[in-house]
This record gives C-alpha cells, sequence and structure tokens, in this order.
C-alpha cells in the first residue's frame, strides 16, 4: 500500500516548470518549478465505518501540486470541494483559486497542496451509485481517508490541514485521531459539532431531494435543495445589494432577483453533482462531532461574523474548549462562503499560521 511519490507511475505524473499559468481568471509566472501529481488506489478488502456501515475495495482519488522538497499542507473544502484545488486542466474545476495557487494565502509555490475526493462525494473515491443505497459517513471516516492517502504516498506528516466548511470538520478529526501526523489545523467556518439551526435547513434541503427522487425528478431535486442551500451560505447584506430590482413579470408570474440567481445556481450544481452524495455529505456534516479534549494540535480557527451556519458563538465556544487554539474573527458580505472569497483577509491568517510551524 505505501508508496514514494518516486516510485509512482509515470502516468500519475504532471510537471508544470516555470510556465505561466491561469489563477483566478489572471496569468500569474510561477517561480518555482511546479510538480502535479494525482491518482487512484484501491483499499483492499472490507473497512468498517464510524457508524456502523461497511464498504469493500473502496477507491480513493489524490493529487498533490507543488514543489517536490516543499511542506506538504492538505487542503479540503466544502461537500462538493474536490481533489482539483487549484491549477487544474478545467479552471472550472476548481474549487480554492482565489485561496489556494502562486501568490495566494496557500501558495503553491512554497507548499505541495494535497487533496482528495470526498468518500460519499461525486468525484473518483468511492461514492453511492445513482438509486442505491449507501452507509452514512462521518468525518472522522474523511480523516481515515486521509490518513491513508498520506500512508499511499509515504508522506510522514503533513504540514498543516487547512480546511473550510465540512473541510474543516475533517481537519479538527484528524487532529483528534492523528495528532502525530499533522502541524498545525487552520479550520475556517467549521466548529466541533453542527448548529441546531443549520441542521434544521440541510434537513428540509434533504427532505426536498428525496421528495424528489421518489417523483421521479432527482435533478430538479438537486436544483432545488442547492439553491436553498445557497441562501444559507451568503450574508443578507450581500443579497441586499445584490438582488434589491424589480421583479420581471414571466407569462403568468413574477420571477425575483435573487430567484433567478438561486435556481440557476442550482441548476449548475445539479448538473455536475449527483443527488445521492449530496444527501450523503449533506447528512455527513450534521453528523458531525469531535471531542475538543483530545484535539491537542496547534489550531488555528476562523471566524465569519456574517456566518448564518457556523455562528460566532459557536466557534466562541470550541476555541475555548481546545487546548491550544487562537481564533481569528473577520467580517465578510460572503458569510459562510467568505473561506471561498476572502483573499486579502485570509491572507495574513494563512501566514502566521503555516509559518509558526515547527
Amino acid at each position: 500500500m505505501n508508496a514514494t511519490l518516486e516510485s509512482l507511475p509515470v502516468t500519475q505524473r504532471r510537471s508544470v516548470s516555470s510556465a505561466v499559468v491561469p489563477a483566478a481568471n489572471t496569468l500569474v509566472a510561477l517561480a518555482t518549478d511546479i510538480t502535479v501529481r494525482e491518482g487512484t488506489f484501491e483499499v483492499s478488502g472490507e473497512i468498517s465505518l464510524r457508524h456502523g456501515g461497511k464498504l469493500s475495495n473502496v477507491r480513493i482519488a489524490w493529487r498533490l501540486v507543488g514543489p517536490t522538497t516543499a511542506p506538504v499542507v492538505c487542503a479540503v473544502g466544502g461537500i462538493s470541494g474536490g481533489r482539483h484545488v487549484c491549477l487544474a486542466d478545467d479552471p472550472r474545476q476548481e474549487w480554492w483559486s482565489q485561496i489556494a495557487g502562486p501568490d495566494r494565502p496557500l501558495d503553491v509555490n512554497r507548499f505541495r497542496i494535497l487533496s482528495f475526493d470526498y468518500l460519499g462525494g461525486s468525484g473518483d473515491t468511492t461514492g453511492p451509485e445513482p438509486g442505491a443505497t449507501f452507509p452514512s459517513i462521518s468525518s472522522y471516516d474523511q480523516a481515515d481517508v486521509l490518513l491513508r492517502v498520506i500512508d499511499h504516498l509515504g508522506i510522514k506528516s503533513l504540514h498543516a490541514i487547512v480546511g473550510g466548511s465540512y473541510g474543516g470538520m475533517v481537519a479538527l478529526a484528524f487532529g483528534e485521531l492523528y495528532p502525530e501526523r499533522v502541524g498545525h489545523l487552520l479550520v475556517i467556518g467549521a466548529a466541533d459539532r453542527a448548529n441546531p439551526m443549520a441542521t434544521a435547513w440541510r434537513s428540509v434541503q434533504r427532505q426536498i431531494l428525496r421528495f424528489a427522487v421518489d417523483c421521479g425528478r432527482p435533478k430538479e431535486g438537486v436544483q432545488l435543495a442547492r439553491a436553498l442551500a445557497m441562501s444559507t451560505y451568503r450574508s443578507t447584506e450581500e443579497f441586499a445589494a445584490r438582488f434589491n430590482g424589480e421583479p420581471a413579470l414571466d407569462g403568468e408570474r413574477f420571477v425575483f432577483p435573487v430567484e433567478s440567481y438561486l435556481f440557476a445556481r442550482g441548476s449548475d450544481y445539479a448538473s455536475r453533482y449527483r443527488p445521492e452524495a449530496f444527501l450523503c455529505l449533506s447528512e455527513s456534516i450534521d453528523l458531525h462531532r469531535v471531542d475538543t479534549a483530545r484535539i491537542f494540535v496547534p489550531t488555528t480557527a476562523v471566524a465569519v461574523r456574517e456566518d448564518q451556519l457556523v455562528p460566532l458563538a459557536d466557534m466562541r465556544a470550541m476555541v475555548a474548549r481546545l487546548p491550544a487554539a487562537r481564533l481569528h474573527e473577520i467580517s465578510s458580505i460572503y458569510g459562510h462562503d467568505a473561506f471561498l472569497k476572502e483573499t486579502e483577509q485570509l491572507r495574513r491568517i494563512f501566514t502566521v499560521a503555516l509559518e509558526s510551524v515547527s
């Protein structure tokens, strides 16, 4: 199972050497040779999951981008964020290009960025098949997947795990289970447990999707569920500024500007995300609960004051319980999605956190 980077098949290697590559709609010259490696491997036999299920012959997809001698930082995001963090062949696959990449807060010239597709998601790691049942997945299960990835790659320890939203939950779970394998946790918009109000919103999303599946319209169910989710990711201030225009008459009914935006985003999401994966990982967020008293890895937490899903009070309470943690509070009209957008606000926080690792 364990393999060094040098022993990986040539087909899993790709180099970007002092090239000019796109990053967040700009062209940035790389100052260092950047190597991109990616691949999949299979875990033979059966693995047991934290909520009692079992899976056989699990396939795990991973990606590693950066200078070959640089420290390895694992970057993990929301439930739709996979292994293509930045510098993907298709920029539409990149979910963190405003934060990770050349001269970004998570600088690909200074770190090797490791990422993987979530277990139970819509990527190339094992997930639910259309119409089939799939066991419940814990953030601890995702931490186990990450451990298998770094063992497979021969990585002794991670410099840090940087996680936003669900990825922050996975980072906390990994820090509890495998403290000797990571130097620092940087957690943005994620607490030690889900807030009941956020669980209420997600429960409605899942029920909408189940109802649509039962009606034979799963894609429309994903669109509706995602549209509702988008209304919780952002702030009231942003929506008031962007969508205060007059509704337009469409046939016999009015369509509001915010309505058009939400359903456009939902339709785009439904075109690339499987209903079963949405149900699986949305539930995983609400099942998340870690023991803060057992997380001794130094932790930097970032709370967004306008975050509707992870309230500031929850982040403050978590940091107070963690043995070695520091909290940064920022404001952003992007609310929960600030971890995807706030390049400059996160830059200083990332610099201090990543340079503090001994």
